[in-house]
């Protein structure tokens, strides 16, 4: 499977070398923003079983940090993106230590989450620093160190890139012991704190690395489109599409929410492109195909297609026993 996400990444990076249609590369830089966020969420939901609905505030966070260093204090926007991206974390980490030692977990946990991320859309929409209701306009300067450029290849080269960072982060974590101890605290965090693990140590550090993901891809939203608002950046859109990304694609698997987003975004566009432009619709397309995925397909996408890989080696490997056997 690792072979075929190689070859997969590969072949979307080649992508801009076939065409410069800003139709297709805009389409895609969407599908991999929401598989940004949607791997952050998987680090925290997927591997820890800690569902939240409000990742919302870790990506506005790291979308207007970045944006309010380099318009109102200067700050170069390679180094704003950095900072942007630490705050998201910070925020992480201080949710998580306001709610893990609690004992908040399942729905209310989520529920919490969600309303972290309402507070901040109300203070972001009122507070000056912010721009209130107006919001941030970056100013457009096309040069690669004011991290703007001409066409929209550097772009998605670098979005796909912090994907592909993504998918290395959560291999790395699925292949290590702080994710046993994550696995361990989604199957029954009770038998894993017996064991010994220190349950709030690994819920925050999964906090403070899924809000960074989410963050990052923040960061680069206000870069991409040069403009933020409290109703994009704190907004329910984002922490939705995040959600849904990760379970349709498959939720605690590497490749699940890069699947799903890109799933999603495209069964989005197509329903505009056949029936048009009718409010909510597809919020429609995606509760039902998160009802057949969960219906049919509880591990996702991934975990189906994982199956597959797996009985497809068990039928080579069959035959070749048998004949080293005879």
């Amino acid at each position: 499977m690792r072979g075929t996400l190689v070859v997969a990444m590969a072949a979307l990076a080649a992508i801009p070398l076939m065409t410069s249609s800003n139709v297709v590369l805009n389409f895609l830089v969407s599908a991999l923003l929401i598989a940004l966020v949607g791997q952050g969420w998987n680090v925290l939901g997927g591997y820890g079983g800690q569902y939240s609905f409000g990742h919302s505030a870790f990506f506005g966070t790291g979308a207007y940090v970045s944006a309010i260093l380099q318009m109102r204090y200067g700050v170069n926007a390679w180094i704003a993106f950095c900072l942007g991206i630490a705050a998201g974390a910070l925020l992480g980490a201080i949710i998580g230590a306001l709610t893990f030692p609690s004992g908040l977990k399942g729905a209310y946990f989520a529920l919490v989450t969600l309303a972290f991320a309402e507070v901040l859309r109300i203070i972001a929409s009122v507070a000056p620093i912010t721009g209130a209701g107006v919001g941030t306009l970056i100013t457009l300067d096309l040069r690669a160190e004011a991290f703007q450029f001409q066409s929209r290849a550097p772009f998605y080269w670098i979005v796909l890139a912090l994907v592909a960072l993504s998918l290395v982060i959560v291999w790395a974590i699925e292949n290590s012991r702080f994710g046993a101890w994550l696995i361990a605290l989604r199957e029954n965090e009770a038998a894993a704190q017996a064991l010994g693990i220190d349950v709030t140590r690994i819920k925050l550090q999964a906090m403070a690395l899924s809000a960074a993901l989410a963050a990052a891809a923040g960061c680069f939203y206000a870069q991409y489109y040069l403009f933020i608002d409290a109703a994009i950046a704190y907004g329910p859109w984002i922490s939705v599409e995040a959600l849904l990304a990760a379970i349709i694609g498959g939720a605690g698997t590497v490749a699940g929410p890069l699947i799903g987003a890109l799933l999603i975004k495209s069964l989005g566009e197509l329903t505009k492109t056949f029936v048009g432009e009718a409010p909510g619709l597809d919020l429609v397309v995606y509760g039902s195909m998160l009802i057949v995925v969960v219906a049919l397909a509880p591990r996702g996408i991934a975990g189906v297609l994982s199956d597959r890989w797996q009985r497809s080696r068990l039928a080579l490997a069959g035959p070749a026993m048998e004949r080293a056997d005879g």
